[in-house]
C-alpha cells in the first residue's frame, strides 16, 4: 500500500497542519486514516497501546458521522476505552468483566468530537475502570512507555499518551479524574491539559455535579492543537446541572500572544509529600526559564490542610469507584464483583466504598470546599503554581504496588502509596481548577518529566497562553528535541 506521506513528514505534522492540508485539497481524510492505521501497526507491537482499530472507519472516515468541514477536517483520533461511548462499538474499560460490552449510543462529547472533524478510528488502553496509575494487567494487556519499554506509561490515559508520543497520530482522547491526562502526558513527553469544571460535558451518564472530579480532554504534541480541541469540543449538553462557561476570546486566538508578566509560585512540598532532588532541580530550572521570559518566580504554597484534602480525595475515589462497579454488577445479575473478572484492589475498593455513609460524604465535601477556597485565595495573589508532574521516578513495568492487581490488603494504604508519587495532580480535580503538563524536563532514566502549571478556575486560556509562550521560546523543541525509542520514524 502506498501512503500519502513519508514517516518523517507525518511526524512533523501536528493535527492543525494536517487539517490545513486537507482544507487545501492536498490530502483527504481517507489518506490520513490509512496513514494513521499504518503508524499504529508500526508502533503498537512494542507499546501495546491500541486495543482495536476500526477498519471500517479507516476505509470510510465519514461512515460514523464525521463532519469533514470541522476544525480538524478528518484528522485521525483514538478514543480511550473509558468515558464517552461510541454507538455499536466495544467499550471494555480495561476489565475482564466488561469484555464484549457494546455501547447503545454515542455520548454527547462523541458527537462534539465528530462535529469538530476528528475521525475516531480506534480504542486505546486504560487500567481497569481508570483507577490505577498504569494499564498493566497481564491478563488484559501491558502498555509500555515508548521512551523505554521497560517502564510504564502511567495512567490512566495510558495508550493515548503512548501513541501520541510515538508519533502514530498527533492527538488522542484522554480523561482526568486525579491526574489521568497530566501524569501520562508528563512521563510520555506530550502535552496534557486538564480543563476546569464547566468546559467538557460528561453527559448523558453523569455531570460535573455528579462526576465531581472527572473531566474529559486530549493529549497532543502542540499547544495549538490542544487550544483548537478546547475551542471545538467544549460546551454543555441540554440539562446540565451547572452553567458551562465560555471564554471572552477563543483559546486559539489567545495563544498567539504572550501573557503579561505572571506571578509564578514554585512548589513541591505538599503536606507529607516531597519530590526527589532530581525533580526539585528540574522545577527550579523551569522556574529560571520562566524568569528569563519575564515572569516573577518564587517559592510559595497555598495554606491548605493537605492531609485533610488527600483524605477527602481518597474518600471520593473509594465511594465513586465503588458505585461505578456496583452499577456494572446489577445489569449482569451479580451481587458482588467476581474475583476472577475484577482486579483485587477494585474488589476491595467496592467493599470499602459500599460502607461509606452520607455523613462521610458530607464531611468530604466540606473539605473540598475549604480546600478550594484556600486555592482560590492563593490565586488572588498568584497567577500560576508550578510543580513537577510526579514526585518519584516513573515505575518500571511489574511494579505492582501502584496497580489494582496489588495484593495490598488495605485500600487506604494503597491510595496513600499512590499519593507519594502522584501528589501534585489530584487536588486540581478536587477544586475544579485547570492544570497542564508540559514536556519541559527529562528524568535521569531518560524518560520525560512533565512540568505542571495550575491556575485559578476558568483560567484555562492563561495556561495555554503560557504553554504557547514556552513552546515558542523552545522553538517547538519539547523534550529537548528528542524522540522516544519507539517512534513511527523508526529512529
Amino acid at each position: 500500500m502506498t501512503l500519502a506521506m513519508s514517516w518523517d513528514e507525518w511526524a512533523e505534522h501536528d493535527a492543525t497542519a494536517l487539517a490545513g492540508r486537507v482544507a487545501k485539497g492536498e490530502l483527504t481524510p481517507a489518506e490520513l486514516a490509512a496513514q494513521a492505521a499504518a503508524a499504529i501497526a508500526r508502533t503498537n507491537p512494542a507499546t501495546s497501546a491500541v486495543i482495536e482499530v476500526f477498519e471500517d472507519v479507516v476505509a470510510d472516515p465519514l461512515k460514523d458521522g464525521l463532519d469533514p468541514r470541522g476544525t480538524f477536517a478528518g484528522v485521525p483520533y483514538l478514543m480511550k476505552d473509558l468515558g464517552p461511548t461510541l454507538k455499536g462499538r466495544l467499550q471494555e474499560m480495561g476489565s475482564l468483566l466488561m469484555r464484549g460490552n457494546r455501547a447503545a449510543a454515542d455520548s454527547y462529547l462523541t458527537g462534539r468530537l465528530r462535529q469538530a472533524g476528528l475521525n475516531i478510528l480506534g480504542r486505546t488502553t486504560t487500567p481497569e475502570f481508570g483507577l490505577c496509575s498504569s494499564a498493566e494487567n497481564p491478563a488484559v494487556y501491558v502498555t509500555r512507555n515508548p521512551w523505554d519499554t521497560d517502564h510504564t506509561t502511567c495512567g490512566s490515559s495510558a495508550g493515548s499518551a503512548a501513541m501520541v508520543a510515538a508519533g502514530a497520530l498527533p492527538i488522542a482522547h484522554a480523561t482526568d479524574g486525579g491526574g489521568s491526562i497530566r501524569i501520562p502526558a508528563g512521563v510520555n513527553g506530550v502535552i496534557g491539559l486538564k480543563a476546569s469544571r464547566g468546559v467538557f460535558s460528561i453527559a448523558p451518564g453523569a455531570s460535573d455535579l455528579t462526576g465531581l472530579v472527572s473531566t474529559q480532554g486530549c493529549v497532543t504534541r502542540s499547544v495549538r492543537d490542544t487550544a483548537a480541541f478546547v475551542d471545538s469540543c467544549r460546551g454543555g449538553a441540554p440539562g446540565e446541572f451547572m452553567p458551562y462557561w465560555m471564554p471572552a476570546e477563543p483559546c486559539s486566538t489567545l495563544i498567539r500572544r504572550d501573557p503579561g508578566r505572571l506571578r509564578v509560585a514554585l512548589s513541591h512540598e505538599w503536606g507529607d509529600y516531597r519530590a526527589t532532588p532530581e525533580r526539585v532541580r528540574a522545577l527550579e530550572e523551569a522556574g529560571r526559564f520562566l524568569e528569563k521570559l519575564g515572569h516573577h518566580v518564587e517559592w510559595a504554597l497555598p495554606a491548605v490542610d493537605f492531609r485533610a484534602a488527600f483524605a477527602a480525595q481518597t474518600t471520593c475515589y473509594i465511594s465513586n469507584f465503588a458505585q461505578t462497579i456496583n452499577n456494572l454488577l446489577a445489569p449482569r445479575g451479580l451481587e458482588r464483583p467476581p474475583a476472577g473478572l475484577i482486579e483485587p484492589v477494585c474488589v476491595r475498593v467496592w467493599e470499602e466504598g459500599l460502607n461509606i455513609s452520607y455523613t462521610e460524604r458530607a464531611q468530604m465535601q466540606a473539605v473540598f470546599n475549604t480546600t478550594s477556597r484556600s486555592f482560590g485565595a492563593f490565586f488572588e495573589e498568584w497567577d500560576i503554581i508550578l510543580t513537577p508532574i510526579t514526585a518519584l521516578p516513573t515505575p518500571r513495568i511489574g511494579t505492582t504496588e501502584y496497580l489494582t492487581i496489588s495484593d495490598n490488603p488495605s485500600v487506604l494504604d494503597w491510595f496513600g502509596n499512590l499519593w507519594r508519587n502522584f501528589a501534585y495532580t489530584p487536588l486540581a480535580n478536587l477544586c475544579g481548577i485547570p492544570g497542564i503538563s508540559m514536556p519541559m524536563a527529562m528524568q535521569e532514566n531518560g524518560l520525560p518529566l512533565g512540568i505542571q502549571a495550575l491556575a485559578r478556575q476558568a483560567n484555562d486560556g492563561l495556561l495555554l497562553q503560557l504553554a504557547a509562550q514556552i513552546e515558542r521560546a523552545l522553538q517547538g523543541r519539547w523534550n529537548a528535541g528528542k524522540r522516544p525509542g519507539v517512534h513511527v520514524t523508526g529512529r
